[in-house]
C-alpha cells in the first residue's frame, strides 16, 4: 500500500482524476448532512462495493454522481479495485484488510475535508 501524501501527490498531476469536483447538488448534500454522516456513508459503499475480493461490476460499481463519496471515489481512485491496485498498490483478487479499508475512507475523506474547505470562489459549479 502506497503512503497516501504519495497517492494524492500522483493524484494532483492527473488531469483525468482533478476534473472530478462536487457540483451543487452533492455539495449541499455534504453540507446538509454533515462530513462525518457522509463518512459513515462512505464505510457502508466501502465494505459492500469495494472491500470485497471479487465486488460485483468491478470497474462499473461506482456511479460517476449523485452522492459526494462517489465523486470523491473517482477523485481518490478508490473507486474500483483496478484503481485501487494501480494508484494504490492495493492488490485485486482478495478482501480489503482492515487498514486498506481505512486507507480507502482516509483518501475519500481528505479529499472531501479538501471540498469543504474551498473558498466559495474556489468551487466550482
Amino acid at each position: 500500500m502506497r503512503p497516501l501524501d504519495q497517492v494524492c501527490a500522483g493524484l494532483a498531476r492527473s488531469a483525468f482524476r482533478r476534473r472530478f469536483k462536487l457540483g451543487p447538488e452533492e455539495r449541499a448534500y455534504l453540507e446538509a448532512k454533515g462530513l462525518s454522516v457522509v463518512l459513515a456513508h462512505a464505510r457502508d459503499f466501502v465494505d459492500k462495493r469495494l472491500a470485497p475480493a471479487g465486488p460485483p461490476n468491478d470497474g462499473r460499481q461506482t456511479p460517476m454522481r449523485g452522492h459526494p463519496v462517489f465523486i470523491a471515489q473517482h477523485a481518490t481512485a478508490t473507486c474500483c479495485r483496478s484503481c485501487l491496485s494501480s494508484w494504490h498498490a492495493i492488490p485485486k483478487g482478495r478482501a480489503l484488510t482492515g487498514p486498506e479499508r481505512d486507507h480507502v475512507l482516509a483518501a475519500i475523506e481528505r479529499w472531501l475535508r479538501q471540498c469543504s474547505a474551498a473558498s466559495p470562489a474556489q468551487r466550482p459549479e
